[in-house]
């Protein structure tokens, strides 16, 4: 049954079908092949799955984004982080990489900050002389950066599979965001000074940067805002979601006085879609979960992975590995929700500590995301910038060394993991 499932599940993959419809054909392929299971299953783990009170804080999570990222916030952020960069070396980069820092704080998704940043920011870049490549291959990591600052939504789903707590997550994730950040800051910096990149002339002006700091203030708010409540158990993840959604309506209706029906309409069907895809995913996986679940699989890895590496730390070395190649092939929620049920028993069984996994799975995939062949931020972002796929993979070489770089300290000190 498992043989029968790779094998669908890999050649539908190469089909370039979409990863939702391929986990639901490779599940029912895998349970026809068995005289044993009633094709039932499907329908029943997958109707059970969306049957979870967290889970409605994807939906709220997501439309709370959508309303921040448009209208006059948006720009606000950029200009903000325009300002406090932009004077330093390789700063007209650096603006990509706060900017998805703050970002992050409101969408907690890499693909929409790849598009809603690296639409405003790569042209004025390729403007300013930098090469196209270059920008696209910043924007595509950089984006990553909004999985790991609260909101999350890689952060929710692993919730989902490990049942670990979403606060403890979302305080974990803060670090390792603010790391990658200063990282990504720094390769900007080193590549300007190595390879002439121009120096922005732009003088420093105190009164402009108070005042885009006072427009920018309700953006940066938003992540603080919901660790303080889930922190100190003022609202579950569910009810502080929702909040979010009021709290940017606020903001847009009291403080930056644009929004508009349109806007909330066109938020709301962004939001839809988003969820759709997301939960489609989520129902597929739940059956593949079942499955492997029934088999053993997560067992016989675990004994495997015991009996043949021994050590944690080569343990952990294969869980990388395993987690990058996944990456470069699977979405991460996909990969998220399939690959959690496999590592989280092995982790228990090492001693490794299920928060400590959570952010080691969502730096290893989010390098995924800008990765070939199946990078989303890659692809976005080389579309945006008009130029080669090959050619922004080349220039992403800095940034995979930065990230692998705290992806080895996230796995091997826990105490980089917050609780």
């Amino acid at each position: 049954m498992i043989v029968v499932l790779i094998v669908v599940f890999f050649g539908l993959m190469f089909l370039a079908i979409p990863v939702g419809h391929v986990l639901v054909a490779a599940s029912v392929a895998a349970i026809m092949s068995s005289d044993a299971l009633p094709l039932m299953i499907v329908i029943q783990q997958m109707f059970q799955q969306t049957q979870s009170f967290p889970m409605l804080a994807l939906p709220f999570f997501i439309l709370a984004g959508s309303l921040m990222m448009s209208g006059a916030l948006g720009r606000s952020m950029i200009e903000f982080a325009t300002i406090l960069v932009q004077r330093y070396r390789g700063g007209l980069a650096s603006t990509s990489v706060v900017g998805s820092a703050v970002f992050g704080g409101v969408s907690g998704s890499a693909v929409a900050d790849a598009t809603a940043i690296g639409g405003m920011l790569i042209p004025w870049q390729k403007q300013s002389g930098y090469p196209a490549a270059y920008c696209a291959a910043n924007n595509a990591a950089a984006s990553t950066i909004a999985i790991l600052i609260p909101p999350s939504i890689p952060m929710i789903l692993y919730s989902l599979v490990s049942d670990v707590s979403v606060s403890a997550l979302f305080f974990a994730g803060v670090v390792p965001g603010l790391m990658l950040t200063a990282a990504f800051v720094a390769v900007n910096n080193v590549s300007a000074r190595l390879r002439g990149f121009p120096l922005s002339k732009v003088p420093f002006e105190w009164d402009r940067f108070r005042t885009l700091l006072l427009k920018a203030l309700p953006a940066l708010a938003m992540p603080v805002f919901i660790l303080v409540f889930l922190r100190f158990g003022i609202a579950t993840p569910t009810e502080v979601s929702v909040l979010a959604v009021f709290y940017s309506l606020g903001a847009g209706l009291l403080i930056y006085r644009d929004l508009t029906w349109a806007r909330v309409y066109g938020a709301i069907v962004s939001a839809g879609v988003a969820t759709g895809v997301v939960m489609l995913v989520i129902m597929s996986s739940a059956v593949i979960g079942w499955i492997m679940t029934y088999v053993q699989a997560p067992q016989v890895f675990a004994t495997w992975a015991l009996e043949t590496l021994k050590s944690p730390w080569l343990i952990i070395v294969a869980m990388n590995l395993i987690m990058l190649v996944a990456g470069m092939f699977i979405d991460l929620p996909a990969a998220i929700l399939l690959l959690g049920p496999i590592f989280v028993p092995l982790a228990k069984v090492i001693g490794l500590d299920l928060t400590q996994l959570g952010m080691i799975m969502v730096l290893n995939l989010a390098i995924g995301l800008y990765t070939p062949p199946v990078g989303t931020t890659l692809f976005i972002s080389a579309s945006i910038a008009r130029t080669g796929i090959i050619r922004t993979a080349k220039e992403l070489a800095p940034f995979y060394l930065a990230a692998l770089i705290i992806l080895a300290l996230y796995s091997y000190i826990p105490a980089l993991t917050l609780k």
